[in-house]
C-alpha cells in the first residue's frame, strides 16, 4: 500500500522507476501544485524542479524541507547555493524519502523482524542569466533506491529555459528526468526514468498584490485518463459490462484539463503571503464520489521572521488526511558581520 500511495502522487503510475522525483517537498511549491513553477524571486525551493531559475539572488541561500506524510512516512530536503566567478550560479540539493518500516511475514503469516525502504537524490544545479529576458538552467541528478536487500540506482538531467517580458510576465519550460537507470533491483531488468515537460507562465498583477500561476504539466502526453479498476464512479454496467465512455466535447475538456494547475499567491504587506492552487487532474484520480472533499487543493502562506522565511503548506490528495509540509529558508550572509 505505502508503494502504491507514492505511485499516486507522482500522478501517473507505471511510467518508470524513481517517481519520487516528481514528489514535491518545498512547501512553496506544494501549495502551488507541486510543480515547476515559473517564479523568479530568488527563492532556492524552486529550482528544485527549475533549474533555469538558479541567479546570483541564491547565494549563501540554506533551505531546510520536511513532509509529514501519511503513516510512518516522511520526506526531507536541503538546498544550498552558491556563486562562483566565472563559472555562473549553483544550487546543490540532497533529498530523502524514507516510507518507515515494514514486517517480514512467511507464507503462513508469522512474522520475523522488520525491515525499511528509501529514495534518495543528490542534485547539483546551474542556471544562467542569458540577457534581461532569458535564463537557462541544468541539472544532473544521482539517484538511488534502497528496498531492503533490493538496491538501484540511476543518473538523470533536467533543462530548462525561462523568458520574461518588459510587462513582467514569466514563461517558463523544463524537460525533467531525462535519463536512465544504471543499476536496476534484479539484473536484466532496468527502468526508465519518469520523464517530464512542463510549460507554465505567471504574471504578478500590476495593481493587485497578486500573483497568478498557471501550468500545462505533461506536454510529452496527451491522454493522462485511465481505466479505474474500481469503478468507483459506476461507468461499468453490472449486468452487461458495458462501459459509459465521455465523447466529444466533454471527452477533449477533461483530458485537457488533467494537464492544468492552477494557483496564486496573495501578498500580505512584506511579511506575509497566502496561496493555493488547483490540479483537477489528482482530484479526478483520487476522490470518492460522495465525498470529494477538497482533494485536488493545496494551500499553504509564507512568513518572514527576522532572517528566516517559514512556509508552510498542506497538499489534500485524499479524504484520509493532507500532508504536512515544512520549509525553512535564511542566508548565511545576514549572520556575518
Amino acid at each position: 500500500m505505502t508503494l502504491s500511495s507514492l505511485g499516486l502522487l507522482a500522478q501517473i503510475g507505471g511510467r518508470g522507476t524513481y517517481d519520487f522525483l516528481n514528489a514535491a517537498l518545498p512547501a512553496r511549491a506544494a501549495a502551488l501544485g507541486g510543480t515547476a513553477l515559473p517564479i523568479d524571486d530568488g527563492d532556492i525551493q524552486l529550482s528544485l524542479f527549475n533549474p533555469a531559475l538558479i541567479n546570483a539572488e541564491m547565494h549563501n541561500q540554506l533551505s531546510l524541507s520536511y513532509v509529514d506524510y501519511f503513516s510512518d512516512i516522511r520526506f526531507s530536503s536541503i538546498q544550498y547555493g552558491r556563486s562562483i566567478a566565472n563559472l555562473g550560479n549553483f544550487v546543490g540539493s540532497l533529498q530523502y524519502h524514507n516510507y518507515g518500516k515494514f514486517e517480514y511475514a512467511d507464507e503462513a503469516g508469522q512474522r520475523d523482524g522488520t525491515f525499511g525502504a528509501s529514495d534518495y537524490a543528490f542534485m547539483l544545479g546551474w542556471g544562467r542569466q542569458l540577457d534581461s529576458n532569458f535564463s537557462i538552467g541544468a541539472q544532473v541528478k544521482f539517484v538511488g533506491s534502497q528496498y531492503e536487500t533490493y538496491s538501484s540506482f540511476g543518473l538523470a538531467v533536467d533543462v530548462a529555459g525561462t523568458y520574461k517580458t518588459s510587462e513582467g510576465w514569466l514563461f517558463s519550460l523544463t524537460a525533467r528526468n531525462i535519463g536512465s537507470e544504471m543499476k536496476s533491483y534484479l539484473p536484466g531488468d532496468a527502468s526508465t526514468m519518469p520523464f517530464n515537460m512542463q510549460f507554465g507562465v505567471s504574471k504578478r498583477l500590476d495593481h493587485v498584490p497578486f500573483r497568478i500561476i498557471l501550468i500545462y504539466d505533461n506536454l510529452q502526453q496527451w491522454d493522462l485518463t485511465y481505466d479505474d479498476p474500481l469503478d468507483l464512479k459506476g461507468k461499468i454496467d453490472p449486468i452487461t459490462g458495458t462501459k459509459t465512455e465521455s465523447k466529444g466535447a466533454e471527452k477533449l475538456a477533461d483530458q485537457f484539463m488533467r494537464h492544468i494547475v492552477l494557483g496564486g499567491e496573495f501578498y500580505i504587506g512584506k511579511n506575509l503571503i497566502l496561496r493555493g492552487s488547483y490540479n483537477y487532474k489528482r482530484r479526478q484520480e483520487m476522490q470518492i464520489p460522495d465525498r470529494l472533499a477538497m482533494i485536488g487543493f493545496s494551500w499553504g502562506v509564507g512568513i518572514r521572521v527576522s532572517k528566516f522565511n517559514i512556509n508552510y503548506s498542506r497538499s489534500t490528495f485524499h479524504v484520509v488526511g493532507s500532508p504536512n509540509y515544512l520549509t525553512i529558508s535564511t542566508n548565511l550572509s545576514n549572520f556575518s558581520r
